[in-house]
């Protein structure tokens, strides 16, 4: 009788012909997409194309319940993998089969499927959950808003952990299916075109669908009891406005400035180009909040936004948005100057489409408004840090820059690039350095240099790099005078400069949640 011997090294070759190259080779993806500014944000190793988010909400207890679906793909062989969630989950499928799951962090799901999965396989991970989301905080904040009447998730860099599982960076944007069940009398707003609308025994079901690609942090729902209208564009785009039936003394003001969304939009596609949605609109909800939120397609406006009167301003700040951070996102943290900068600019060129202040005068005076030695001019646009990410230099710097770069390029160059970026970079990422290739590439000249001395470098630049031809001295005699180093402050301040300036608030924080930050925007 003969028997076979099996040496250590043909025994480890046959097993690695009945365990598959996946779980061999499979590891964990990793617990943050890669952001310096939120090394916690987003996942590694899966990209989702598709959330569906079934959801039952309480306004009374403010209990939520759902069971949200992920269309993904795995994008590495992963044996393990994270979503950002806070609330409490009750069961997670991927691809049909049960998985193990545990939390970790402030915010981690770790999700172990039954089995390892192949780099480049479709993935379907379905996860069931409950919780109340006023309940939950994260490092002391929150971005649910809890409501006389119900309740609100909208905020800037997170939102999603309060109220569905997801990858949350906007590296990773998906369309959305929400669809929200609700005690009858009471509306659930959330992105997109509202699909339908049905009653049964007592609740009210809306089913609303946001189809184009959309970063998480710019997907909102809001329940209550609000006040719609509803109207379509010249184009045909559909629009919805909602306002909380209880807003007091801000209710007027505010349908004044929401209900402009479609005739500020019409003007936006004259500077930006065509819309990049099939729907629009703007909420107002009943919250202690003075910011507001350029949620894809129906931004958010803190009643305090309109305290003292109408503001159209900040509707067209959250409009332009749609074109400059929600069509075309961040590709990190960082480069939110590309959304912010734009957006502050924007009001400039509606001041000037009124007749209040040109975007000059406007640049003229947010330079002469501050000294050299205010700590405004330390802040970087283009690398703030995330202490600084909301920064008002972000906003003024920012948009001066744009004024620089208009003046060195000349108007029909300048407008072709703002038009031509969005369209060039519709529904994808970018960083400042794309932004700065594609504007010298359009203009034919070396812009470095402008974009450095504005976003870059610390300290008040020279009048000169605003407006190099003001600079110049004008010819006269042999003894005429030196370029002047700063431009003279204008005679007095433009008339759309306090309107402009009351929307700084957009992202400033409050006190609800004790540490100097109210739900908004996390610093």
């Amino acid at each position: 009788m003969h028997r076979k011997v099996i040496v250590p090294s043909v025994l480890a070759a046959s097993l690695l012909l009945v365990i598959p190259a996946s779980a061999a080779s499979s590891g964990p993806g990793a617990p943050g997409i890669g952001d310096p500014y939120y090394p916690a944000s987003g996942n590694g190793g899966y990209d989702v194309s598709h959330y569906d988010l079934r959801l039952k909400y309480q306004p009374t207890t403010d209990l939520l319940e759902g069971t949200a679906t992920l269309i993904a793909t795995a994008k590495q062989d992963l044996s393990r993998f994270n979503l950002d969630f806070g609330l409490q989950v009750s069961e997670i499928r991927v691809n049909g089969a049960k998985a193990k799951f545990a939390t970790s962090g402030a915010h981690e799901v770790e999700v172990t499927p039954a089995k390892p999965l192949a780099r480049n396989t479709p993935l379907t991970v379905v996860v069931r959950y409950a919780g109340k989301p006023s309940e939950l905080k994260v490092d002391g904040w929150t971005a649910w808003h809890r409501t006389p009447d119900g309740g609100v998730a909208a905020q800037e860099p997170d939102s999603a952990v309060w109220w569905f599982p997801s990858n949350d960076h906007p590296l990773d944007k998906a369309t959305f299916d929400v669809s929200v069940n609700v005690p009858d009398g009471t509306q659930a707003i959330s992105n997109g075109v509202l699909q339908s609308q049905s009653s049964r025994l007592g609740w009210t079901r809306y089913n609303w669908r946001s189809n184009k690609p959309q970063a998480t942090y710019l997907a909102t729902l809001a329940v209550g009891r609000f006040d719609i209208t509803t109207d379509r564009t010249a184009s045909g785009l559909p629009i919805v406005n909602a306002y909380s039936k209880d807003l007091g003394d801000n209710a007027g003001a505010a349908r004044a400035s929401v209900e402009r969304t479609g005739e500020v939009t019409e003007w936006l596609e004259e500077v930006f180009g065509p819309y990049p949605f099939n729907a629009l609109g703007g909420y107002v909800p009943n919250v202690n909040a003075g910011f507001a939120l350029e949620t894809q397609t129906r931004p958010f406006y803190g009643p305090r936004q309109f305290q003292n009167g109408a503001n159209v301003s900040v509707v067209v700040h959250e409009l332009a948005h749609q074109w400059y951070g929600d069509s075309v996102s961040v590709e990190g943290w960082k480069d939110i100057w590309i959304n912010e900068g734009f957006a502050r600019y924007s009001q400039w060129l509606w001041s000037e489409k009124q007749g209040e202040g040109t975007a000059q005068e406007l640049a003229d005076w947010a330079y002469s408004l501050r000294p050299a030695e205010d700590a405004f001019w330390q802040v970087k646009p283009g690398d703030p840090g995330p202490e600084n990410q909301f920064h008002g230099a972000v906003y003024d710097r920012g948009a001066i820059a744009l004024q620089a770069l208009r003046n060195e390029i000349g108007d029909e160059k300048f407008f072709r690039i703002l038009k031509g970026w969005p369209t060039e970079r519709a529904y994808g990422n970018a960083n400042v350095g794309d932004f700065v290739r594609y504007a010298e590439k359009v203009s034919g000249k070396p812009l470095a240099q402008l974009f450095e001395t504005w976003l870059y470098t610390p300290g008040k630049p020279d009048a000169s790099a605003l407006n190099p031809a003001a600079a110049q001295p004008a010819a006269r005699s042999a003894q005429s005078a030196p370029a002047r180093s700063a431009p003279a402050k204008p005679a007095a301040e433009p008339k759309s400069w306090k309107k402009i300036a009351e929307t700084n608030t957009i992202h400033d924080t409050g006190h609800d949640t004790g540490h100097g930050s109210e739900p908004g925007h996390r610093h």
